[in-house]
């Protein structure tokens, strides 16, 4: 059908379930160095990254995605095999087809026609993929950033492909994402027969009142960028199976999606007194996915895309912070501007995950525009 559709499939294709990337890379990277791109694979681990570029002196202009997968679930719970791309109804289904192998197809063709149209273009252009995106994110674009931090690598914009739009392509951008804090929680009480508590000290009970402080808890007002900031406890197990026996331990986990208001250091130390103030025997370990970052008002890139989605899509998109993380946590402290437009993420990581025919086709006309915008010959 076209140069993204034909990409798209190819890449559904290959069962690039995390940390495996099953060709993906190889692929992408042999095209852009017919481009005229060039081509630098980074492997940490058992994650390979791809980092190709074009052009040399002035700004940076990076695109990102990733082409690792979620599992397919029950293949037989599909309509039709998750890594068989199909047509059915104006879309095409198949495993990452909206998260986010349409995106990093549209990015390619996107790029190859820009260089193309525009060889003696301003700047740099980029483009960064990982095989570890979906999974813990450790030896993807965090070590990625890592590597540019210490190469003095200096990156202006980053276009993420996230599946940013919620009913059609255009009407919802993220110009910055909230930080999230995470914590494994053990309470240690001392284990016992039910019918002599005196001899016990049950970690459910101990735990309760404090439980119950942490989540009503106001921890911030969010600002005019974010909402306030949300602590949720997301499980909590304890207990041997009997229920004659007092548990010796309980471990919960919850994590806080926090906006700029906070800092991380504030919300450990806040839970941390919580949980001492109740007097609990407590052991908490703690993980920082990423901080919080925007893209502020008036931002070049956040600016350019607007025009865009205006341009093309003929919509005025609302420009959101809201969802959960991307790897543009990564790459906003290097000092970016990050701006994160896809398609409609409706069926994300779902059964017969999609994208709709025309707004894979659309794609890399939105991208080409970014790139036209930032990057004038």
């Amino acid at each position: 059908m076209s140069a993204v559709f034909d990409l798209t499939c190819e890449l559904i294709r290959r069962r690039s379930v995390t940390p495996e990337d099953a060709g993906c890379l190889p692929l992408i990277a042999a095209r852009m160095a017919r481009a005229g791109f060039a081509v630098t694979h980074l492997r940490y681990g058992v994650v390979d990254n791809l980092w190709v570029t074009h052009g040399a002196a002035g700004p940076t202009l990076m695109f990102l995605g990733h082409t690792d997968v979620v599992p397919s679930g029950p293949e037989g719970s599909w309509v039709s095999p998750p890594f068989e791309p199909t047509v059915r109804d104006g879309h095409l289904y198949g495993r990452g087809a909206a998260d986010m192998k349409g995106s990093v197809a549209a990015m390619v063709v996107a790029l190859e026609q820009f260089v193309a149209e525009h060889p003696e273009h301003s700047g740099r252009v980029g483009l960064l993929l990982t095989a570890d995106e979906e999974g813990v994110a450790i030896d993807g674009v965090r070590k990625v950033a890592e590597h540019f931090r210490e190469r003095g690598e200096q990156i202006d914009w980053c276009v993420v492909g996230e599946p940013s739009a919620k009913a059609r392509l255009g009407d919802l951008i993220r110009v910055g994402r909230r930080g999230s804090l995470s914590a494994t929680l053990t309470v240690r009480g001392v284990q016992g027969h039910v019918a002599y508590p005196e001899k016990a000290l049950n970690p459910i009970h101990a735990f309760a009142p404090a439980l119950a402080e942490l989540a009503a808890e106001n921890w911030d007002e969010g600002n005019q960028d974010f909402p306030p900031t949300s602590m949720q406890i997301s499980n909590i197990n304890a207990g041997t199976g009997a229920n004659n026996v007092i548990p010796g331990t309980l471990q919960a986990l919850f994590n806080f999606r926090y906006s700029t208001a906070s800092r991380a250091a504030d919300l450990r130390a806040r839970s941390e007194a919580i949980l001492h103030r109740h007097g609990l025997d407590v052991q908490v370990d703690w993980q920082l996915s990423g901080e919080p970052f925007l893209t502020p008002p008036g931002g070049q890139l956040r600016e350019a895309v607007v025009a865009v989605c205006r341009q093309l899509c003929d919509i005025e998109p609302e420009q959101s912070t809201g969802g959960g993380t991307s790897d543009g946590r990564f790459i906003a402290p290097l000092g970016a501007e990050v701006v994160e437009i896809g398609p409609v993420n409706a069926t994300i990581h779902q059964l017969d995950e999609c994208v709709a025919l025309a707004e894979l086709e659309a794609l890399p006309a939105i991208y080409l525009a970014i790139c036209e915008r930032m990057l004038p010959s």
